[in-house]
C-alpha cells in the first residue's frame, strides 16, 4: 500500500466514524415513532426496516447523486453539482428528512472546512452553501468531501449506506430495541446488501435516480407530529 491508498485509507475512517460530528446520530429515520407504536419489536423487524430504506430509498437515491456528484466534482462542473443538490433536495418529500439531510450535509462541511483549504470544489460548494445559491444536502456534500479527500466512488458509496445503516441500529440502541450484540449481527448481515446496492447503481446517471416507499414516508410524517421525541426524524 503506498502512501496515496494510506492517506485515503484513514480519510474513510475519519468520516466513516460516529465520533465524526455530522448530526446522524439524532436520527432515526421514523424508528422512534414505530417503537413508540409498538409495531417494530426486534432485530429481524430492524433488519427489515434497514434494508428497505438502502434498497429502496439510499441506494437509488442518494447513492446515485453521491456517484455523479464525485464524477461532475472530479471534471470541475459546478453547475451540474447544482443540478444534482436540486434533484436530491426535490427528491426527499418529507419536510422532516429534508431538513434533517440539509443540516447534516451543512455540518458536515463546515467540519471539514477546518482542515481543507485548498480544493477548489470544496471551497466552491462551501461559498454556495454560505450564499444560500445551494442546498448542501447531505449525499451531494458528502461527495464533494469525498472529492477533496481522494476517496474513489466505490468506497464513498460504502462509507454512506454502512453510515446509515449504523445510524438506525444506534437508534434502536439508545431505544433499548437491541442489545449491542444484537446490532453488531444486523450491522454483519447488512453488508451483502450494502455490496448489491453498490453494484447496481454505482454507473446509473443522475436521470435514473429514484425512490419508493410510501409507508417509510408515512412513518416519518407521523414522526414529525410526535409530543415528545428523542430523535429528529
Amino acid at each position: 500500500m503506498n502512501i496515496d491508498e494510506m492517506n485515503e485509507e484513514l480519510a474513510v475512517m475519519q468520516l466513516s466514524d460516529s465520533f465524526f460530528p455530522t448530526g446522524l446520530f439524532a436520527t432515526s429515520n421514523g424508528l422512534e415513532f414505530l417503537f413508540s407504536k409498538n409495531q417494530i419489536k426486534g432485530v429481524d423487524d430492524l433488519k427489515k426496516l434497514i434494508k428497505i430504506n438502502i434498497e429502496q430509498q439510499i441506494g437509488p437515491s442518494d447513492c446515485v447523486a453521491l456517484v455523479n456528484t464525485l464524477e461532475n466534482a472530479s471534471k470541475g462542473d459546478f453547475k451540474k453539482i447544482i443540478q444534482i443538490d436540486e434533484m436530491s433536495f426535490a427528491m426527499k418529500s418529507i419536510k422532516e428528512i429534508r431538513t434533517a439531510s440539509v443540516n447534516s450535509g451543512i455540518q458536515l462541511i463546515k467540519c471539514v472546512s477546518e482542515f481543507m483549504k485548498e480544493n477548489k470544489i470544496f471551497n466552491e460548494y462551501q461559498n454556495a452553501i454560505k450564499e444560500k445559491n445551494i442546498h448542501g444536502i447531505f449525499p451531494v456534500a458528502f461527495a464533494i468531501c469525498c472529492n477533496a479527500l481522494n476517496i474513489k466512488k466505490e468506497k464513498s458509496m460504502t462509507m454512506l449506506l454502512y453510515g446509515f445503516t449504523v445510524s438506525v441500529v444506534g437508534a434502536a440502541l439508545r431505544l433499548g430495541l437491541i442489545q449491542h450484540l444484537e446490532g453488531q449481527k444486523i450491522i454483519h448481515e447488512i453488508k451483502p446488501i450494502i455490496i448489491q446496492i453498490i453494484e447496481k447503481n454505482v454507473n446509473k446517471s443522475i436521470f435514473d435516480m429514484w425512490q419508493f416507499t410510501p409507508q417509510l414516508d408515512i412513518v416519518q410524517m407521523s414522526h414529525e407530529k410526535m409530543d415528545s421525541k428523542m430523535f429528529i426524524t
